[in-house]
């Protein structure tokens, strides 16, 4: 299954690199990622594929969701097909 993971907090060193790890460590695939420095607020967005993830969907969006909150970032997951949904105008 392919999702979307955002990222959005204040930039500091190592903000890529702590999500890649956590998602590469569980076995998602990173597909696609985009991510821009809005003044000094760090925004990112990843295509993921979870079909290999070691853990259940809802079990990442929690791993994420709190490394998020050690990293002082707003770190969430949604399934692509609710993302596009949700999108769509």
């Amino acid at each position: 299954m392919r999702a979307i993971v955002t990222v959005v907090g204040r930039d500091r060193v190592g903000i890529i690199a702590g999500v890649s790890a956590l998602l590469a460590g569980h076995g998602a695939n990173i597909l696609d990622v985009t991510q821009t420095i809005l003044d000094s607020y760090f925004t990112m967005m990843m295509l993921v594929d979870t079909s290999g993830c070691s853990l259940t969907f809802a079990e990442l969006a929690d791993a994420l969701e709190k490394s998020g909150a050690q990293l002082n970032l707003s770190v969430r997951i949604q399934r692509e097909d609710i993302f596009e949904a949700m999108h769509r105008i």
